[in-house]
């Protein structure tokens, strides 16, 4: 699971991501304009957003995103706590509002709520699809009741995946997911793991849902039968 965290204060921003850093991935940044390039690239399961930031503030970053039709799951972490500033982030299409000063593990619970509501997160912190399961705190996955051996990185692949099954992500979304935008290769390391995904997959007989998009990318979904 990946998280973007949008917060100027560099002590609480630091505090947050040493909080979340092992349970889940965590990227940041300190103003408006860079977590908004940042939350553009819709590769985030959670965005935690301040409102008042430099460059841009956290309620025009809502807006551009649902703009655009990224509806990744935000929640608003900021001193303000008036009721009108709650509503309207609220009614801008945000997910959730949690007032500073606040407890780790309100943070942590507010986050695992908006997964468990967006569907990428059960009740005992697993993701399904079909007759495959994975277990996030273990990182281990079961196909039809079976333990696989993945590596870390097809792990993360196949979890991304199946996040978003039925929907097209592109070969750059997946490289930014997985590699990060200063990784030194390139996006063709996303064909090379794709294959061995699907190697894994075989025996199982769901190496045919991850289907090719011609020039785009990748979409997991059950093939139609023949």
């Amino acid at each position: 699971m990946r998280i973007l965290i949008v917060e100027d204060n560099v002590d609480l921003l630091d505090s947050m991501k040493m909080i979340l850093q092992n349970e889940f991935t965590v990227e940041t940044a300190t103003d408006g304009e860079d977590g908004l390039f940042l939350a553009m690239q819709n590769i985030y399961d959670v965005i935690l957003l301040d409102v008042m930031l430099p460059e841009i503030n956290g309620f025009e970053i809502l807006k551009k995103l649902r703009n655009e039709h990224i509806m990744t799951p935000i929640l608003f972490v900021t001193a303000r706590d008036a009721l009108e500033d709650r509503v309207s982030g609220l009614e801008m299409g945000g997910d959730d509002y949690l007032v500073k000063p606040f407890q780790a593990p309100e943070l942590i619970a507010r986050i695992r709520a908006l997964l468990r509501r967006s569907g990428n997160l059960t009740i005992d912190h697993t993701i399904k699809y079909r007759g495959i399961e994975l277990f996030g705190k273990e990182q281990e996955i079961k196909i039809d009741s079976n333990l696989v051996k993945l590596t870390n990185t097809q792990y993360e692949l196949l979890e991304y995946l199946i996040q978003n099954s039925g929907k097209i992500v592109t070969k750059e979304q997946i490289f930014d997911r997985i590699w990060g935008f200063d990784s030194d290769t390139t996006d063709a390391v996303v064909e090379v793991y794709i294959h061995h995904l699907r190697k894994k997959l075989e025996r199982y007989g769901y190496h045919k849902d991850i289907q090719n998009v011609r020039g785009i990318g990748y979409i997991l979904k059950a093939p139609k039968e023949s």
